[in-house]
């Protein structure tokens, strides 16, 4: 026996060249949605990762800052941090009012950017969740037309030996296992993304709170609208005698 042989290479072979057609084409609609999903796997677990990477970067670089709009005044990027996008909403739109009413800045609705960022890593998750879900009962399809494909054939040859069947039967159940090939490494995928997800928008969640607070004790003008007032008519008195002196 060839020690390199990959497992159940002979078994696999046997059943697939035992199939009927239409169990090839089961089989064959189950490799393209491992194709797909496999896809899916590496590329949110790559947009995972760096997601992870970057953030922690990102809050440790915001962290160690003295003002909370250092970054964003510096053009700092951190691209595939969520937390950055947040922050950079956040920073734009206090800018703005810094620049054009720099008295107070006053809250306005906005899209929640923390939902966008969530959309944008639970993108394609559904594709996961299809695999899961339809790739055994895809499976057992091929498995079940196969097996009747079988009996069929043995009814009609009047032949119901052990020998007549295993051959049909073997190439009816490989749909079935290839089904669970393709559900079972997309189960374990959605699983763990899934909860690396919702740990990142909770994250997420957390730091829009802390910028948010940062932002308004630096930059927001606290005070009662009556001193506001009261401060703005002496800047208007003060004005008016510097205009008058000679």
């Amino acid at each position: 026996m060839d020690p390199f042989q990959p497992i159940l290479a002979n078994a696999l072979t046997f059943a697939f060249e035992k199939a009927t057609i239409e169990g090839k084409i089961t089989i064959s609609a189950l490799v393209l949605v491992s194709m797909v999903s496999w896809s899916v796997i590496i590329t949110k677990g790559r947009q995972i990762l760096k997601a992870r990477a970057m953030s922690k970067k990102f809050l440790a670089a915001y962290r160690d800052a003295k003002d909370p709009m250092s970054l964003f005044r510096e053009k700092q990027e951190f691209s595939g941090a969520p937390a950055f996008e947040v922050y950079a909403m956040g920073c734009g739109e206090v800018d703005y009012h810094l620049e054009n009413n720099p008295v107070t800045v006053k809250g306005q609705k906005r899209i929640s950017v923390v939902s966008t960022e969530a959309l944008s890593l639970e993108k394609g998750m559904i594709i996961l969740t299809t695999a899961v879900a339809g790739g055994p009962f895809i499976g057992l399809l091929g498995t079940v037309w196969g097996v009747m494909e079988t009996f069929s054939g043995i009814a009609m040859a009047a032949s119901a030996s052990l020998t007549a069947m295993a051959p049909g039967v073997a190439g009816a159940l490989i749909a079935t296992v290839v089904g669970l090939f393709v559900a079972i490494p997309a189960m374990f995928a959605y699983n763990l993304m899934i909860t690396a997800i919702r740990g990142i928008t909770q994250e997420l969640d957390n730091f829009n709170s802390e910028v948010m607070t940062d932002l308004e004790h630096k930059y927001v003008d606290n005070r009662a609208l009556a001193d506001e007032i009261a401060d703005a008519l002496r800047n208007i008195n003060l004005g008016q005698q510097n205009n008058a002196r000679p």
